[in-house]
């Protein structure tokens, strides 16, 4: 089901990037087709469990219509980028069938974080974007203490602090950064352009009683076809793909590691997650000069000009590519280009990431001044700029893992 032509950009899928056209199953509410801006393509939409043509009611939720409680699959560009399946159910839900419990309980978020400690999904491009972003964001807060802490406490300063710890860091966290970049381009190159559902119902019984089986809303990793799925290699597609293609009804690609110019051109261009991962990696790859010059033997070699030019310089260029990026993935996860949504992982991970990337671009700003207040200050920028990102990087590790969110809506 396709929205009026004369609709914005942002209001309406392009004929070959309407996900889920192949699940019957699902029907797309094309009011809930949403952009921040009109002239770039939808980041949110929502699909019913139900045909608004057809007036059918019953206990299945794959057939409910709007006179019983609804269930919707709520795709956003960034969850179909990360592998996630998120989905809303209304408060008052039929009794005859299980719903899974929300991510927002209590009890899930310490399932959560539990997962964090015992899962390693390494063949998952998401999460090793978010466990290097991680590391890296750790080596950073370390960085931050070779150069900041030595103007708090000048007499635990040691031989070769600031050159050695401070530039060997610097040179090991923008390396990180710049691979943590790479693998961020490639995950949304290699988005899943055909949607991914990712549930199932099955019929569970009830235990100690002799009523019969209940359908039950379940996550399915057999019907997932995003990548990650399989665990033999990185760069695979997900059995359920592979069988999607060779019926005709999805994405027959394999893994790409750059886009047509005929994609480039009419989507990724127009896509805020693949401008947001851009500029993430241009900004991080201009970075990278700052921590290679940094290096003992090349930073204590430059004259001040130098400094200026091939060490100060392309901080602020970084920097700026870290602001963009992290305001756009913001972006990307609301509704209208004013309205926060504090609601979502992915905004959150967007703010600190905004965060950081202030720091990490004033810290150079302060540094052109040899003046002690202003070293000071870029010391101290680059403090908390690195445990902004840490912060962000943290909560990406976590939404990496939770692939099935769940939440609770009041029927509308």
């Amino acid at each position: 089901m396709m929205a009026s032509t004369n609709a914005s950009r942002s209001a309406r899928f392009q004929p070959d990037r309407e996900p889920l056209k192949a699940n019957t199953a699902l029907y797309l509410d094309d009011d809930r087709v949403v952009g921040p801006f009109h002239s770039l393509n939808p980041t949110r939409a929502r699909f019913l469990h139900t045909n608004p043509s057809e007036k059918t009611t019953g206990s299945d939720p794959t057939t409910q219509t709007s006179n019983t409680p609804e269930i919707a699959y709520k795709w956003s560009s960034r969850n179909n980028r990360k592998g996630r399946h998120a989905i809303a159910i209304s408060h008052d839900w039929s009794p005859t069938w299980r719903a899974p419990v929300a991510t927002n309980d209590a009890k899930e978020i310490a399932k959560g974080v539990w997962r964090m400690c015992t899962t390693f999904p390494v063949w998952d491009v998401s999460y090793l974007v978010a466990i290097i972003f991680t590391l890296g964001s750790v080596v950073w807060v370390l960085n931050a203490f070779f150069v900041f802490y030595p103007d708090l406490k000048p007499e635990s300063v040691f031989g070769g602090e600031i050159l050695y710890g401070g530039g060997i860091t610097a040179f090991i966290g923008a390396t990180i950064f710049e691979i943590g970049s790479v693998l961020l381009m490639l995950e949304a190159i290699n988005e899943n352009r055909a949607g991914c559902f990712g549930w199932a119902l099955e019929q569970v019984y009830e235990e100690h009683s002799g009523r019969a089986a209940v359908p039950r809303l379940v996550a399915s990793e057999k019907a997932c076809t995003h990548h990650h799925v399989n665990r033999k290699n990185l760069i695979g597609k997900a059995a359920a793909a592979e069988k999607q293609a060779d019926e005709n009804q999805g994405d027959p690609r394999g893994w790409t590691w750059w886009p047509s110019k005929q994609d480039l051109r009419t989507h990724y261009l127009h896509d805020l997650g693949f401008l947001a991962c851009s500029s993430q990696m241009m900004g991080a790859t201009i970075f990278w000069i700052s921590g290679f010059t940094a290096l003992p033997g090349i930073y204590n070699k430059l004259s001040p000009g130098a400094v200026t030019g091939v060490y100060w310089t392309p901080q602020v260029i970084g920097g700026l590519g870290f602001v963009i990026s992290g305001s756009l993935f913001m972006l990307e996860t609301q509704k209208h280009w004013w309205q926060p949504a504090p609601k979502v992982l992915g905004w959150h991970i967007g703010l600190w990431n905004l965060i950081g990337g202030w720091g990490f671009m004033l810290s150079p700003c302060f540094g052109y001044s040899s003046a002690e207040w202003a070293q000071f200050q870029a010391g101290c920028s680059t403090f908390w700029g690195s445990w902004a990102f840490l912060i962000g990087s943290v909560i990406q590790w976590y939404e990496s893992l939770d692939k099935y969110p769940v939440e609770t809506v009041k029927t509308t």
